[in-house]
């Protein structure tokens, strides 16, 4: 097969890219409204981009009915929202969260997650999650009219006191076991782990292949 992405619609290019770039990490996204309704929804489009500043990106498209989603309107109206990392026990009220609740509706009753206060913003945290980053907003791309890109400054960090070593600096081993998103309803583990020790150039001139 060879495409010219030029020559395709975009849900074909969304549908080619989406199976090929995996897994992705989730975000569950915390916002909160001018009005004060609290938001949540799972974003797949979600990476870390740099640590100075610290910056995750989101990328969010239009609903289905051709509006702005709530979390990127809040986002929009408050610059804050919070980005809660998805482990195996948060798949199910993430994919409550996924549903197309009427605008303006929480998500969160019906999830039967908590949300907690989360330090240097005002949205919520959901306290189930293994972990939360409190982010502003830093910069807002608009790529088309159905692409927004938003980059968070992150500017908290609450985590379950178990993940990391004593002095907070590592993981503990298989403490962190979050879920990649595949393509349309697949995710995949991460409990299924190897390690690759990293070479010299002088380890791989002399014939030592990882």
């Amino acid at each position: 097969m060879d495409l010219r992405f030029d020559d395709l619609p975009p849900r074909d290019s969304y549908r080619l890219l989406t199976a090929l770039v995996t897994p992705r990490p989730i975000a569950l996204v915390t916002t909160r409204s001018g009005t004060g309704t609290d938001n949540a929804a799972p974003i797949s489009f979600f990476q870390v981009l740099a640590e100075e500043p610290p910056i995750v990106a989101l990328s969010f498209n239009l609903r289905s009915d051709g509006t702005l989603k709530d979390t990127a309107v809040n986002i929009a109206e408050t610059g804050e929202f919070v980005v809660n990392l998805v482990d195996e026990g948060l798949v199910a009220g993430m994919t409550i969260c996924a549903a197309e609740f009427p605008p303006g509706e929480s998500e969160i009753p019906a999830s039967g997650l908590t949300l907690l206060p989360c330090t240097g913003v005002a949205p919520g945290r959901i306290a189930e999650a293994p972990a939360s980053l409190g982010c502003r907003t830093h910069t807002v791309l608009d790529l088309s009219p159905e692409r927004r890109i938003v980059l968070g400054q992150v500017v908290s960090l609450h985590a379950r006191d178990d993940l990391f070593t004593p002095d907070g600096r590592h993981l503990r081993e298989n403490a962190f076991l979050p879920v990649g998103r595949l393509y349309g309803d697949l995710y995949v583990r991460t409990g299924d782990r190897f390690a690759v020790p990293r070479v010299t150039v002088a380890e791989v001139r002399g014939g030592i292949t990882p």
